[in-house]
């Protein structure tokens, strides 16, 4: 298959195309660099910096003539929402209907989304969240990301495109940037391989469910592979863990020798959410297979070796 993916200098992207290009994909990737890095660039993909707002994104389908697109491009901050939700729904909104209509255009058979199980169930009626939990988002990232759904399934009933959805839990894992809009996995991480102060917003107590890299790149694997009709799939461990652990965890792992200190909680953050991955396990086999305590290895491996010299 050919496919396009959006974002593919990013984090969770860049271990999607190198999925896709290890199982014999061909990948073209789309990505502005405002938040991704070259060094995360696959050499056997074909790639350019374009903003998926620009009129010039349709020369790559024109030239490429991509079967799948694969959208991982957002803008992904739930704080930069908060203080801007402009810029959020200008990226997340209009830049992705841009490039949906480009898919329509070129005849594109499947869009492949990234979605935000953390946000758009909002604070959980029941846990663990199921597909069929109501839709509440209390920040606006949560917002346009579910309202990218809707388009999706519009443009179904409309033109026939057919669509995955897969909401995330928390993803972390290598090449997660410590700075910026980083989760709270690379953070952490980055600061005490630094020995640097560790500040927990809140109480430390926030649940959430995690969910390695590479598991989630095997889920779209399987959605190019295996997938035939229309779906929307909760990403989860259907396990809660707290930010607390998390620290903990990694305290042991690199052998942090500092307390962390308290901060103040999160504007717009949900306190508890963790997601059921049953429906997803059922049509598609997955499941995560990588422990935390082994994938937070894997990741503090990986800054001690290679996120030092970026």
């Amino acid at each position: 298959m050919k496919i396009l993916v959006t974002g593919g200098a990013g984090f969770i992207a860049s271990h999607v195309v190198d999925a896709y290009i290890k199982n014999g994909h061909q990948v073209i990737i789309v990505d502005s660099l405002i938040t991704g890095r070259k060094s995360n660039l696959n050499p056997k993909a074909t790639f350019y910096e374009i903003d998926i707002r620009s009129p010039e994104l349709e020369m790559v389908f024109e030239k490429e003539k991509p079967e799948i697109v694969n959208h991982h491009a957002a803008q992904m901050d739930v704080r930069k929402s908060v203080a801007d939700p402009k810029y959020d729904a200008d990226i997340n909104v209009v830049g992705s209907l841009n490039l949906l209509e480009l898919a329509r255009k070129h005849g594109v058979k499947r869009v492949i989304y990234s979605s935000s199980g953390g946000t758009v169930y909002g604070e959980p009626e029941y846990l663990p969240c199921d597909e069929k939990h109501p839709i509440m988002p209390i920040c606006p990232y949560g917002a346009t990301k579910y309202i990218f759904e809707v388009y999706l399934q519009m443009y179904k009933f409309m033109y026939g495109m057919d669509y995955t959805v897969f909401r995330y839990p928390n993803v972390y894992g290598p090449r997660q940037d410590p700075h910026g809009e980083a989760g709270v996995v690379a953070i952490f991480t980055g600061q005490m391989c630094k020995n640097q102060p560790v500040i927990i917003n809140g109480d430390g107590k926030q649940q959430r469910d995690y969910v390695y890299v590479g598991d989630v790149a095997t889920a779209n694997l399987l959605a190019v592979e295996k997938q035939k009709d229309s779906n929307i799939f909760n990403l989860g461990s259907s396990v809660p863990t707290d930010v607390n652990q998390i620290f903990e965890t990694l305290q042991k792992i690199i052998g942090y020798p500092f307390p962390a200190s308290h901060g103040p909680a999160k504007l717009g953050e949900t306190r508890r959410i963790y997601l059921s991955a049953r429906h997803i396990h059922d049509e598609l086999g997955w499941s995560p297979s990588v422990s935390l305590e082994e994938g937070l290895r894997a990741t503090v491996e990986f800054f001690l070796t290679k996120e030092a010299v970026v």
